[in-house]
């Protein structure tokens, strides 16, 4: 098979969750199709950048410029140019369209690029249940069209868990208003005084001053480490340091560093909204992140209960051992192979 991917989100300085999926679809197929060629394709301006990164043997670098030229297109963000003559699109969310987290300038222009993007794939990845239902109802796709297939996690032994756990809320995120982390420390002052509050993420996203301010005005504030974007060794010791992992958040197509957090054996605060349910399961705590009277009970709760902890942490595990990029990679080739029709679609 010859595949085109629209590598472009792989590249970023500080990579979002779909710079994580994009990597991991791009290489994971390169490595476990060697028979396959890959044209990895990167728009204009990150065209340059792209000679940073060693391909795989099997994978050329192509500029994003027209229609692509293998036989199969697959935009890994929902935005298609110039459809190939077989295309599939990853639609990771449609928070842009349904809530007010950006400019109008650019919901504008991201509603439009969604729009195309739908009408001109032939099947659409959607990475939850919840983006599936977003993109059939406010893009009008139907669901013949659509396939659900989650993000996967990278799970560390146990080994490497067993170190010595403080008092200490975690939160990854970049810093804008949809991660409501200004709720988040309200709940926070109602922890113990033995406990910081780590937030960890770029400090750039829509709304960020807004929710900074909560910080400096908390009285707190001597408590709550502003980290900025940290790399993946520092989030891997903080994951292993933290007990708790809050995460908020007031809209998510699917929810990556709460299965990060699962996967690391942290317990998990996070919504009963979006796509955050779908993720978590049975093994987090839910609460309305409207609400930060019930977010400051669920972390007072966790804090003082050391085998709700354990349960938690035992529970995240074995659900985050259910999301494996392996399985991501194998329903990716298989949408791949339905398009070619070397396979029939699913019932």
């Amino acid at each position: 098979m010859h595949v085109a991917l629209d590598a472009t989100y792989s590249l970023d300085r500080n990579l979002s969750g779909v710079g994580v999926y994009s990597r991991e679809i791009l290489f994971g197929l390169a490595r476990t199709h060697p028979q396959d060629r890959f044209e990895f394709c990167y728009r204009p301006h990150r065209f340059l950048h792209s000679f940073r990164d060693r391909l795989p043997r099997n994978a050329s670098r192509r500029l994003l410029r027209g229609a692509p030229h293998a036989g199969l297109f697959h935009a890994l963000n929902q935005r298609v140019d110039v459809p190939a003559l077989r295309t599939v699109s990853t639609f990771h969310d449609l928070f842009v369209i349904t809530g007010e987290y950006s400019t109008s300038e650019f919901r504008a222009r991201f509603t439009e690029q969604a729009r195309l993007a739908a009408r001109r794939s032939d099947l659409i990845i959607a990475i939850s249940r919840f983006t599936a239902g977003q993109v059939e109802e406010f893009l009008g796709v139907e669901p013949s069209r659509i396939r659900v297939i989650p993000h996967g996690v990278h799970v560390p032994s146990i080994e490497r868990q067993n170190t010595s756990r403080q008092n200490l809320v975690l939160f990854v995120g970049a810093i804008q208003r949809r991660k409501n982390v200004r709720n988040l420390v309200r709940a926070f002052e109602r922890m113990p005084a033995s406990w910081r509050l780590a937030l960890a993420g770029a400090a750039d996203g829509f709304g960020a001053a807004e929710e900074l301010r909560a910080v400096e005005s908390s009285p707190r504030k001597a408590d709550i480490d502003v980290l900025g974007y940290i790399t993946a060794v520092e989030l891997e010791t903080l994951y292993r340091r933290a007990r708790i992992f809050a995460f908020p958040s007031l809209d998510e197509g699917f929810g990556m560093p709460v299965l990060d957090a699962m996967a690391n054996s942290v317990p998990v605060i996070t919504s009963r909204r979006s796509a955050l349910p779908e993720v978590a399961g049975d093994a987090a705590l839910l609460v309305n992140p409207d609400d930060p009277e019930e977010i400051a009970n669920a972390l007072v709760r966790l804090a003082s209960d050391p085998g709700l902890r354990d349960d938690l942490a035992r529970r995240g595990r074995e659900r985050a051992l259910r999301f494996s990029w392996e399985s991501a990679l194998t329903k990716t080739w298989e949408v791949y192979k339905e398009l070619t029709g070397s396979t029939a679609p699913p019932e």
